[in-house]
């Protein structure tokens, strides 16, 4: 399967409610962020509080075209937690951060426009 990032691509085919409810997304508060020079594409490597039940778990993003390092601690995003842990390079990605892409292709992170508890999850 090849996701788009382009807004003309048509919906992606129909599934059900079930599979959606499959894939866990959750908010979650950056802790720390730090350059991830070693990572083929530019990257930043988050650490993310997704509450107690979740706990902190380490994500590389590459969202470096909008959002600097130093920027990022307290800021919520969104994450599917329940992908399997993925290594790049020497890093374990254990999260998939969530954003859009903009006019130019670079990543608009995804988050709620009002704070919520880190670990709740999008339904």
């Amino acid at each position: 399967m090849h996701l788009s990032h382009d807004p003309a691509s048509p919906a992606a085919e129909t599934i059900a409610f079930d599979d959606f409810l499959k894939v866990d997304i959750r908010i979650g508060t950056i802790l720390s962020a730090e350059p991830f020079p070693e990572a083929r594409k530019p990257a930043l490597k988050l650490a993310i509080d997704f509450g107690p039940s979740i706990g902190v778990k380490k994500s590389s993003a590459q969202i470096t075209e909008h959002y600097a390092a130093e920027t990022l601690p307290g800021r919520q995003v969104a994450a599917v937690v329940n992908f399997p842990p993925r290594q790049i390079g020497k890093f374990l990605s254990e999260v998939l951060t969530l954003g859009f892409a903009d006019e130019t292709g670079a990543v608009v992170l995804f988050a709620p426009d009002k704070p919520v508890p880190n670990g709740s999850r999008l339904f």
